[in-house]
C-alpha cells in the first residue's frame, strides 16, 4: 500500500498542515454525505416506482408482464451503456478499484465517474438487480474527496487519504453507520492505522454524517427488537455459526467469481446484451415476486422481524445467494454490501431455527442468531470483522449481540483463511488490474 508514509509522517508534525486536511476531510465528508443520502433517497423512490408499476401493471395481463420485462431490460442495459461509454472504472461495487488507487496500481479515475456511477446505479439497483447502494456511495465519496482535494490543491499524498476517507464517507451515509465507515477504511482499504489518515477518516464520517442525518433521519437502518444478553452456554451455537458462515462465504466467493467468468465467456455478445438478458429475469421475477428483488433491505427487516415463512426461507435465500452473482455480473454499478447482509441474516436465522428446535435452551432466540449471521458471513466474505461487527449494531442497535459476534467472527475468519480461500474484495482486484493490463 502507498500513501507516501514518510511524507506523511512529516506532515503529521505540521500542525497547520494536519488542521488544513482534518477541516477539509469534514468538508469533503459533508459533500459526500449530501450526495449519498440524495442517492438513497432516489433508490427509495425507485423502488417505490416500480412496485406501482408491477401492481398496475398486473391488470393489464400479457400487456402488463411484457411491459415490466421490457423496462427492467431496458434500465439494465442503459447502465451497462452508461458504463462502457463513459467510465469502465464505475462498473461493479468500485471498492476494489478504490482500494488500486489507494495502492498505487491504478491512477484516480476521472471525475465523470460521479454522475456515471448515480445514474448508472440507479438505473440498476431501481430496475430490481441485487447490488447494494454502499458500492456506488463509497465510489462517489471517494472521487468527490479525491476532486476537492485537488480544487484545494492539496499535495497527492494528502488527495489519497482524502480519497480514502472519502471512501469511508460514502459507505457511512449508505448505511447510516459512521463508525463503520471509520472502521471500513483503517480495516479495508489502508489496512493499518496512520494519525492522519485517522483523523481525515473521522472528520469525513462526521461531516457526512452530519448532513445525511439531515435528510434521512437518524434511525437505524432496520428495526430489532431489544434482545437479551447472552449466557455462556449459548457460546457453543455462535462458534457452530461461525463455522457454517464460514463455509458459506467460501461458497459465495467461489460463485461469484465463477460467474463473473461464466459471463466474460460471452464476450461476443454485447455488455448491454448481457445486461439486458439479466434485467429481464429480473422483470419476470418481479412479476412473480416483487418481494424478492432489489438491494434486499425490505428481505432483511423481514428476516430480522421473524416475518419469512420458514418454508420458503430456504428458497429465497438460495434464489438471493444465485440472484446476487448474477445481478454483479451484469457490469452495472452496485455494490456487495447489501446483499451480503440479506444472506446472512437468512442463513442466521435459518440456523436459529434448526438450533431452537434441537437445542433450544443454547438458542432461546433465532433472532439473535440472524443477527449475528450478518456480521458473521460478512466477515468471511470481505475478512473484516471489526467493519461488520460494527456495521451490524449500527444498522441494527443490538449492542447486547456483540459478544456472539466476536465468536462467530472468530471462526468465520478463521474457516476461509485456514482453506486458503482470499478474500472477495483481493480477488476482485486482481480481476480489475488484470482486464487493466489487457487492455
Amino acid at each position: 500500500m502507498n500513501l507516501g508514509t514518510e511524507h506523511a509522517d512529516e506532515s503529521a508534525k505540521l500542525p497547520g498542515a494536519l488542521l488544513t486536511l482534518a477541516l477539509l476531510s469534514f468538508l469533503a465528508g459533508a459533500v459526500s454525505g449530501l450526495l449519498g443520502a440524495v442517492f438513497r433517497l432516489s433508490l427509495d423512490q425507485a423502488d417505490r416506482l416500480r412496485d406501482a408499476l408491477i401492481t398496475w401493471a398486473h391488470g393489464e395481463t400479457l400487456g402488463g408482464f411484457l411491459l415490466v420485462t421490457a423496462i427492467c431490460a431496458a434500465a439494465t442495459a442503459g447502465a451497462a451503456w452508461l458504463v462502457r461509454c463513459f467510465s469502465p472504472q464505475a462498473e461493479g461495487s468500485g471498492i476494489p478499484n478504490v482500494e488500486a488507487v489507494i495502492r498505487g496500481e491504478l491512477a484516480p479515475a476521472p471525475y465523470r465517474l460521479i454522475p456515471v456511477k448515480f445514474l448508472g446505479g440507479l438505473l440498476a439497483i431501481g430496475s430490481g438487480l441485487a447490488l447494494g447502494r454502499e458500492g456506488p456511495s463509497v465510489q462517489m465519496g471517494a472521487s468527490t474527496a479525491h476532486l476537492m482535494g485537488k480544487l484545494f490543491r492539496r499535495n497527492e499524498d494528502d488527495c489519497k487519504t482524502l480519497l480514502a476517507a472519502g471512501a469511508g464517507a460514502g459507505l457511512a451515509t449508505a448505511f447510516n453507520a459512521p463508525i463503520a465507515g471509520a472502521a471500513f477504511v483503517l480495516e479495508e482499504l489502508v489496512r493499518r492505522f496512520d494519525t492522519r489518515i485517522t483523523i481525515a477518516t473521522l472528520g469525513a464520517s462526521a461531516g457526512a454524517i452530519a448532513v445525511a442525518r439531515v435528510l434521512l433521519g437518524d434511525a437505524p437502518d432496520f428495526r430489532v427488537e431489544p434482545l437479551p444478553y447472552p449466557g455462556f452456554g449459548t457460546v457453543a451455537i455462535h462458534l457452530a455459526l461461525g463455522v457454517v458462515a464460514g463455509f458459506l462465504g467460501i461458497v459465495y466467493n467461489r460463485v461469484l467469481l465463477a460467474t463473473l467468468a461464466a459471463f466474460e465467456q460471452l464476450h461476443r455478445w454485447p455488455v448491454e446484451l448481457r445486461a439486458a438478458l439479466v434485467g429481464a429475469a429480473v422483470g419476470v421475477t418481479a412479476w412473480f415476486a416483487p418481494g424478492w428483488v432489489g438491494g434486499g433491505d425490505a428481505i432483511t427487516q423481514r428476516t430480522l422481524a421473524g416475518r419469512e415463512s420458514v418454508a420458503i426461507l430456504p428458497i429465497i435465500f438460495l434464489f438471493r445467494f444465485g440472484f446476487g452473482a448474477v445481478s454483479y455480473a451484469a457490469r452495472t454499478p452496485g455494490g456487495l454490501f447489501a446483499p451480503m447482509l440479506v444472506l446472512g441474516a437468512q442463513s442466521g436465522l435459518l440456523f436459529g431455527i434448526l438450533c431452537n428446535q434441537w437445542f433450544p435452551s443454547a438458542a432461546p432466540d433465532p433472532t439473535v442468531l440472524a443477527v449475528v449471521g450478518m456480521a458473521a458471513f460478512f466477515s468471511a466474505v470481505v475478512r473484516a470483522p471489526l467493519t461488520g461487527i460494527v456495521l451490524v449494531m449500527e444498522m441494527t442497535a443490538s449492542f447486547t449481540s456483540l459478544l456472539p459476534m466476536l465468536a462467530a467472527c472468530f471462526v468465520a475468519m478463521l474457516v476461509p483463511n485456514m482453506l486458503r480461500n482470499p478474500p472477495i474484495y483481493d480477488s476482485l482486484r486482481e480481476r480489475t488490474l488484470e482486464r487493466n493490463r489487457m487492455n
